[in-house]
C-alpha cells in the first residue's frame, strides 16, 4: 500500500493530491480543494485498471463552475426550499443558488474548501483524513461547525468515507460525496444494470423540492428491488420523469436507522466492473447525468453527454427541515454527527 502526495496549483491557489493505493493496486485520488475524489481507478474483468470517474487531471477546472465532479458536499447535500428553514424558534435564511432554493451548501459549499490533509497506514490500507471548520454564519447557517471526513482505501478493495462533525450551536448537517461514475469509462450508462434496496422514493416539484410524500416504487419506472437496465424507462411517459428528463430522486433506503447496510448495486455488463454501496445513511439521490452536456469539458479533453455517469449520493433526504416527518438533520452541542458510507469494487 502507498500514500503519494503532489502540490497542484493554478490561479494562485494551491492545494495537495493525494494519491492513495492498496495491496491490489486500486487507486484513488483525493485533492484537498473541495475534499474532491478527483479519480478512481478500479480493475475490469480482465483485470485491467481503468478511471471510473468523471473529472479533471488539474485543479484549475475544478476552481470555476463544474456539477460538482467527486465534491465533498455540506453543509447540507441537496436542496432547501427557498433557503429558508426554522429551528429553535429562529429562522434562517441560506445563500440561494439554484434558482429560488438552496443546493449542496450554497455558492460557497464544502466543494470550495481547502482542507486540512492528514495521511495514514490503517491496518486495512492507506487512509487520508481531512478536515475543515465552518464558522458561523457562513452560507447563512447557525454555528460554528468542525467536520473531519477520512478516506481510506481498503485492502479488499473498498473505499470507505467516515464522516464525523460537531457544533457549538444547534444547526442542520447532511453531507454527502458527489462522485460521477461511469463503470465502462466511457459511454452512456443506460445499459448498466441497477439494484436499489428501496421500496419508496421521494417525489418531487418542478423545482426538486421534495412533496413529502413517501410514495411506492411498486408498478412504477423507479423499481429498482430488482436489478434492471437504467435505461428500460428513463423515457417513460410518468410526469416525474419527464420533468427531470430522467432519475433525479432521493430513494428511501429500507434499513434501520443509522445501521450500516446495503443500499446498490450497479453493474456494467461490458467491463464487468460492478459497484456496491452500503451506507448508514436514510437515503440515497439517483442521478443519471441528464443534464451532463458538452459544456462540461472532463479529463482528456473529452465532452461529457447526456447519461454519461451515475451518482448515488447517500445522505438524509432533500429539504428535510421543513418536513418534520423525515429524519432529522439537526446536530446540538455535544453531539456528534457521524455517517460510514462504503463503495465496494468487484466484477462479475
Amino acid at each position: 500500500m502507498a500514500i503519494r502526495r503532489e502540490t497542484v496549483g493554478a490561479n494562485g491557489i494551491y492545494a495537495e493530491r493525494y494519491t492513495l493505493t492498496n495491496a491490489n493496486g486500486l487507486e484513488a485520488r483525493i485533492l484537498t480543494y473541495g475534499g474532491t475524489l478527483c479519480s478512481l481507478r478500479v480493475p475490469d474483468r480482465d483485470g485491467q485498471l481503468g478511471e471510473i470517474l468523471l473529472g479533471y487531471d488539474d485543479l484549475a477546472p475544478y476552481l470555476g463552475p463544474h456539477p460538482y465532479f467527486g465534491s465533498l458536499i455540506g453543509r447540507y447535500a441537496n436542496r432547501i426550499k427557498a433557503g429558508r428553514f426554522s429551528l429553535g424558534g429562529q429562522r434562517y435564511t441560506l445563500d440561494i443558488n439554484s434558482g429560488p432554493n438552496h443546493l449542496h451548501g450554497g455558492p460557497k459549499g464544502f466543494h470550495q474548501a481547502l482542507w486540512q490533509a492528514q495521511t495514514l497506514a490503517a491496518s486495512d490500507g492507506p487512509s487520508l483524513t481531512l478536515a475543515h471548520r465552518s464558522p458561523a454564519g457562513e452560507g447563512g447557517y447557525p454555528g460554528t461547525l468542525a467536520v473531519i471526513v477520512t478516506y481510506t482505501l481498503t485492502d479488499t478493495n473498498e473505499l470507505r468515507l467516515d464522516y464525523q462533525a460537531q457544533t457549538d450551536r444547534e444547526t442542520i448537517i447532511n453531507l454527502t460525496s458527489h462522485g460521477y461514475f461511469n463503470l465502462a469509462g466511457s459511454g452512456p450508462i443506460l445499459d448498466y444494470e441497477l439494484r436499489l434496496a428501496a421500496a419508496h422514493f421521494l417525489p418531487t416539484d418542478t423545482a426538486s423540492i421534495p412533496l413529502g410524500e413517501l410514495r411506492p416504487v411498486a408498478g412504477t419506472p423507479f423499481d429498482f428491488r430488482h436489478a434492471r437496465r437504467i435505461g428500460a424507462q428513463i423515457n417513460a411517459a410518468a410526469e416525474q420523469l419527464r420533468a427531470k428528463q430522467g432519475y433525479d430522486h432521493c430513494y428511501v433506503l429500507d434499513k434501520a436507522p443509522g445501521q450500516l447496510a446495503f443500499a446498490a448495486q450497479v453493474t456494467d455488463p461490458s467491463s464487468g466492473r460492478v459497484l456496491e454501496l452500503y451506507t448508514t445513511e436514510p437515503g440515497v439521490q439517483l442521478y443519471t447525468g441528464n443534464f451532463l452536456d458538452e459544456r462540461f469539458i472532463e479529463r482528456g479533453g473529452r465532452p461529457c453527454q447526456r447519461y454519461g455517469a451515475i451518482c448515488l449520493e447517500a445522505q438524509h433526504f432533500p429539504d428535510s427541515p421543513n418536513h418534520p416527518h423525515f429524519p432529522s438533520t439537526v446536530l446540538r452541542p455535544g453531539e456528534r454527527y457521524m455517517q460510514t458510507t462504503v463503495y465496494r469494487f468487484k466484477v462479475a
